[in-house]
């Protein structure tokens, strides 16, 4: 005779139980069991959509922060660009400034007439070309040989201003002018008769009217390489020009140079007098050339002065 052990599970029971209950509703109400069905496939549904779409914000939003780094980049790129092409203008501008400058002084040296070189205006231009956009390659070559130009235009203009100097510095060496203003020749040069009435003589200079301290001025730019009395000339000046010339002035009153003094065209280097083998108030003028005296009167500025027929000595 056998026997069996039966030992029941409460738990298993009651979830028996309980499932067994819920079969049997659900049995019973089956269109409320769809709708719970659907309802929970679209809230699963809506939690999927939800994730895709934070996923999806998060990504536009990483783009758009890789785009504003990729602008900003390009502003500063930009930015560099504009900074350097304004250098290259700034640069232009003040060798533009520097030409019209040295072109200015060209034309004041070149005794140009006005108007013929107008550096204060922009020469007129014109085209009947359709205008187009620009590359920035293509301005800044232009802005490279328009650099190119002013350099080659500058070193020419350079060169030139050297050469109207050194042209300048040897005119103002000659003698060119009058020692006395406003005055006219009393005796000329060459031979004729002694003003003491002793026979001829040979007359080295020009003589002009002057009243005793009148103004004798340098005829040309030079070092005075004397100022002292010399015998028949009473107090003298003597101007090196150094170039083969030498003017002498003599028959002064008093000497406001003294010997190595630089003096400039016109300017005063004695008072006029009668010192010296004189008949009276007068400024006695000489020109020497590489040594040898000649004739003042085609070194004059003016050689329609008029001559007196009286000499003073």
């Amino acid at each position: 005779m056998s026997y069996k052990l039966i030992v029941r599970n409460p738990q298993s029971g009651h979830a028996a139980g309980w499932l067994g209950r819920l079969q049997a509703w659900g049995a019973q109400r089956p269109a409320v069991v769809a709708g719970l069905l659907l309802a929970a496939g679209g809230l699963t549904g809506f939690g999927a959509a939800a994730g895709i779409g934070v996923a999806s914000a998060s990504r536009t939003g990483g783009e758009l922060a890789r785009q504003q780094q990729e602008l900003e980049q390009v502003r500063r790129q930009s930015q560099q660009e504009i900074n350097a092409l304004a250098a290259r203008l700034g640069e232009l501008q003040a060798q533009a400034n520097r030409l019209n400058a040295l072109g200015e002084r060209l034309t004041e040296a070149g005794k140009l007439e006005d108007g013929e070189f107008d550096f204060q205006n922009s020469p007129g231009q014109g085209g009947a070309e359709v205008a187009r956009d620009m590359p920035l390659g293509e301005l800044v070559e232009g802005l490279d040989e328009v650099e190119r130009q002013f350099a080659g235009s500058g070193r020419q203009l350079a060169v030139m201003e050297s050469l109207l100097f050194d042209l300048e510095l040897e005119s103002n060496a000659v003698p060119s002018r009058s020692p006395v203003r406003r005055s006219y020749i009393t005796s000329g040069f060459g031979r004729r008769a002694d003003p003491f009435g002793r026979g001829g003589q040979f007359h080295k200079g020009i003589d002009f009217d002057a009243n005793v301290g009148d103004a004798v001025m340098a005829v040309a730019d030079g070092v005075v390489s004397f100022a002292d009395s010399r015998s028949g000339y009473g107090k003298t000046i003597e101007i090196d020009h150094g170039n083969g010339y030498v003017t002498r002035y003599a028959h002064n009153s008093r000497l406001v140079v003294k010997s190595g003094d630089l003096v400039r065209a016109g300017q005063e280097v004695a008072k006029a007098g009668s010192t010296g083998r004189s008949t009276g108030a007068h400024v006695h003028f000489e020109v020497w050339e590489n040594g040898s005296v000649v004739n003042p009167r085609k070194f004059l500025g003016d050689n329609r002065a008029p001559v007196a027929r009286r000499s003073r000595g």
